[in-house]
């Protein structure tokens, strides 16, 4: 169990909080590129912080208090101009970098006064990069935005997903490190969701551990596979301070206390007969968590399960109640590193993972499990045979629910296939399931 001071500690993410100071000094992706193509202003709450975010005429992106200093409109009603977001109420202009442009009366009835340069808007920088949005709210200087390997991949069709999770962050990320949630969770549990008892997946044999500058690392061995399986020599990375890295990104980006933000960042190979493939602009959709029709939690793909187990923790998870066992030592050893970098900071020094070297930044190597299909061509024909779980990405997007039409529609041009919507995880599960039965050719590595 956990302390009940210490839990407050992990979870509370405000202004002014220990959490919320350590969480400041890292980019947080908030919204993507593609959305403003159809839209110029848009509200975002972001580490217990009101904030608008927009994309002026020229092109910048600003994000500013959602609230104007003049009398407190609200400026995600208000409309970009030229240079900057201008105030709906009485037209009070703001720079992305915080500064007032103009007054409309007073520059005009006293301009002696110069009130617009005694008046500024709280400001956070911004930048682009692959195809999201990136916030930083901390002190200056701020590192670099990382520049993970997956972003420089070429013939990929990305996509991102934002789903708003009505829970605190820390619940989901502890999820990161914890490898044998798969098989009960993505496995079993499919397994009866489908009304069947039967066969459950390998069980775990071997779990291990290893930190490294961006993270750590999780290995494991089932009893369907050995130690010269890339899910031991390779393994998934619990990405620092709040992301899962599996080949695709997921972060849980704190909204406040009791709110996350999903944000996932997948890339699925295209085929070599449809090379070179390259995206205009990246698709992003907003994936739901409950069935409208009954108002429960949606169970069929891999995040929605992933969502109802933090959901089903409560809005803030009470961890004075808690058992941890054996299972469990990547949760001990992530919480005690976030307990370090909290001292870490109080001291003056920078946190785990921040990444200031340009040269560095240029690329950044990640432990990949299937590196070989993100670098190297492969036909439709062998993506479609390849003995991971790349094969089920041929047919359908697997981890979300809700994934819109016009997505689907590119996202099966791009990989030269049809699909069906309707078809799950469940199923998918399903076939992985049944071929368990089989000889196995090669080591597999979707797990």
């Amino acid at each position: 169990m956990l302390e009940e001071a210490k839990n407050r500690l992990l979870t509370q993410v405000g202004p002014g909080t220990p959490m919320g100071n350590l969480l400041r000094r890292y980019w947080m992706p908030i919204a993507a590129v593609s959305e403003f193509e159809k839209i110029s202003v848009k509200p975002v709450r972001l580490l217990g912080e009101d904030l608008v975010l927009y994309k002026d005429f020229d092109g910048t992106f600003g994000l500013l208090d959602r609230h104007c200093p003049h009398r407190r409109a609200d400026l995600s009603y208000g409309f970009v101009e030229q240079c900057g977001l201008r105030c709906n109420y009485h037209g009070w202009l703001f720079s992305q970098d915080g500064r007032c442009l103009e007054q409309p009366f007073d520059d005009i009835a006293y301009p002696e006064a110069r009130f617009k340069e005694k008046v500024r808007i709280t400001a956070y920088p911004v930048e682009a990069k692959a195809g999201l949005l990136w916030a930083y709210l901390g002190p200056a200087p701020a590192p670099l935005v990382p520049t993970w390997e997956p972003f420089t991949f070429q013939n990929v069709f990305v996509q991102i997903v934002f789903s708003d999770i009505p829970c605190n962050w820390f619940q989901c990320q502890e999820n990161s490190i914890d490898p044998v949630h798969f098989e009960w969770m993505h496995r079993n549990w499919s397994v009866r969701l489908r009304g069947q008892t039967g066969p459950y997946a390998p069980r775990h044999r071997k779990i291990a551990f290893e930190e490294f500058p961006y993270g750590f690392i999780y290995k494991r061995v089932t009893e369907d596979i050995d130690e010269s399986d890339p899910l031991w020599t390779v393994g998934r990375v619990c990405l620092w301070p709040n992301a899962l890295f599996t080949g695709h990104f997921e972060w849980r980006v704190p909204v406040d206390d009791e709110h996350t933000l999903s944000v996932t960042w997948h890339a699925s190979p295209v085929p070599s007969e449809n090379h070179p493939f390259v995206q205009q602009s990246i698709p992003s959709w907003k994936g739901p968590i409950k069935d409208p029709r009954t108002g429960e939690w949606i169970t069929t793909h891999v995040m929605n399960q992933d969502f109802v187990a933090w959901l089903g923790q409560g809005a803030i998870a009470d961890r004075t109640k808690e058992h941890l066992g054996a299972s469990d030592r990547g949760i001990i050893l992530m919480r005690k590193r976030f307990l370090d970098d909290l001292e870490a900071i109080e001291r003056g020094e920078d946190p785990k993972g921040l990444i200031r070297d340009p040269k560095e930044n240029e690329c950044i190597r990640l432990p990949i499990v299937l590196r070989d299909l993100y670098t190297k061509p492969h036909t439709r024909a062998e993506l479609e045979a390849h003995p991971g779980r790349i094969g089920t990405y041929m047919r359908n997007y697997i981890f979300q629910a809700g994934q819109p039409d016009e997505v689907r529609i590119a996202y099966e041009k791009a990989l030269m296939i049809r699909t069906d919507p309707a078809e799950s995880i469940l199923e998918v599960l399903s076939e992985q399931q049944t071929s368990r039965t089989r000889p196995k050719p090669v080591p597999t590595s979707s797990r």
